[in-house]
C-alpha cells in the first residue's frame, strides 16, 4: 500500500502506553494522528489528513469519549467518521450506551492484536466503500467536480446560511464559447479535454468553503460562500483570463459568464441560477469571453 493512500486513524488516548500499544498494531497499514484529550481530538478530526476511523477511549479526564463522540456525530463534517471506543469496562451499558451515541464498535482492553487489526480493517473498509459510492454519487464522472445534484443541494444550504446571518452569497455560471465546433471539428475526446482542463482550473482557482460543479454539457456553476457581486466579479474575471491562457490540446478556448448575487427578489436557488443564466446570454450576445452581472448593486 502507497504511503499516500494509506487511510487515516485518530487515535485518542490519555495514556501514553496505551496509545504506544494500538501504535505498535497499526502503523505500518495506517497513518496515525494521535489526541490525549477530547478537545484535542475534536481540533483533529476536521485536520487534514481527516480520520477515516477514529479509537476512542471511554475515561479520559475532562471530556469523556462520550462526550467527545456526541459532539462528533452533531456536526455535519464528521458525524461521517466510523468511531471504536476502546476500554477497560465491558459492562453491557457501557456499551450500549458508546453504540447509541453512534459508534460503530466497541473495544476492550487489554487489546488483543487479531481483534484489534480485523475490527479496525472492516470499519475502515466500510467507510472507504461508503467514500467511494458518494464520490460516485456527487461528482461528475467526466471532470470529477460536483454534479448538479450535489450543486442544488449545498446551494440551498449556502443560500439558508447567507440569509440567516446575514451574509452575501454569490454564484458564477459559466459556458465554453463554440464547444460544439470544438466537438464537431476535434472530436468528441479533444472536448472532453477541454472539458477537464477548465474543471482543473476551476479546481485550484475556488477556496475550500466553495463549491464548483459541472451544471451540464459545457456549462459550470460556482457557489460563493460569503461573496458579494464586486469580488464574484472579480473571481469571474481572473477564470476568464485563466481558461483563455490554457489552450488544451493546443486550442484557444474561451468562456463567457453570468454573475449574480443573492438578493431580496430571490426566493430560492432557481430564481438566482436564472439571473445568472441570463447574465450569461448577454455575455454571449454581447461578444462572448466576457463577464455579465446582473445585480441591482452593480
Amino acid at each position: 500500500m502507497k504511503e499516500d493512500k494509506k487511510p487515516v486513524i485518530l487515535i485518542v488516548d490519555d495514556v501514553a502506553t496505551n496509545v504506544q500499544a494500538l501504535a505498535v498494531i497499526l502503523k505500518e497499514d495506517y497513518i496515525l494522528k494521535v489526541a490525549t484529550n477530547g478537545q484535542t481530538a475534536l481540533k483533529l478530526s476536521v485536520q487534514d489528513p481527516i480520520p477515516d476511523l477514529i479509537l476512542l477511549d471511554v475515561r479520559m479526564p475532562g471530556m469523556s469519549g462520550f462526550d467527545v463522540c456526541k459532539i462528533l456525530k452533531a456536526k455535519e463534517n464528521t458525524k461521517g467518521i466510523p468511531v471504536i471506543f476502546v476500554t477497560g469496562s465491558a459492562s453491557d451499558g457501557s456499551e450500549e450506551l458508546g453504540l447509541s451515541l453512534g459508534a460503530v464498535d466497541y473495544i476492550t482492553k487489554p487489546i488483543r492484536e487479531a481483534i484489534v487489526k480485523v475490527r479496525i480493517k472492516t470499519h475502515i473498509d466500510l467507510k472507504l466503500m461508503a467514500d467511494k459510492l458518494f464520490s460516485l454519487a456527487m461528482n461528475d464522472a467526466l471532470t470529477s467536480l460536483y454534479n448538479r445534484y450535489f450543486l442544488f443541494n449545498e446551494a440551498e444550504r449556502f443560500l439558508s446560511r447567507a440569509r440567516r446571518y446575514n451574509e452575501s452569497f454569490s454564484v458564477i455560471m459559466l459556458d465554453i464559447d463554440h464547444f460544439k465546433y470544438i466537438n464537431d471539428e476535434h472530436g468528441h475526446q479533444v472536448g472532453d479535454d477541454v472539458l477537464k482542463a477548465i474543471a482543473n482550473e476551476l479546481k485550484t482557482s475556488v477556496r475550500n468553503e466553495d463549491v464548483a460543479a459541472r451544471y451540464g454539457g459545457e456549462e459550470f456553476v460556482v457557489l460563493l460562500t460569503d461573496c458579494n457581486a464586486i469580488t464574484a466579479k472579480e473571481k469571474a474575471e481572473n477564470l476568464r483570463s485563466s481558461i483563455e491562457k490554457l489552450e488544451p490540446n493546443g486550442l484557444k478556448v474561451t468562456s463567457s459568464f453570468g454573475v449574480v448575487e443573492l438578493d431580496t427578489k430571490h426566493i430560492d436557488f432557481d430564481e438566482m441560477l436564472k439571473d445568472a443564466d441570463d447574465a450569461l446570454y448577454e455575455a454571449k450576445d454581447g461578444g462572448r469571453n466576457r463577464v455579465v452581472v446582473k445585480n441591482r448593486f452593480i
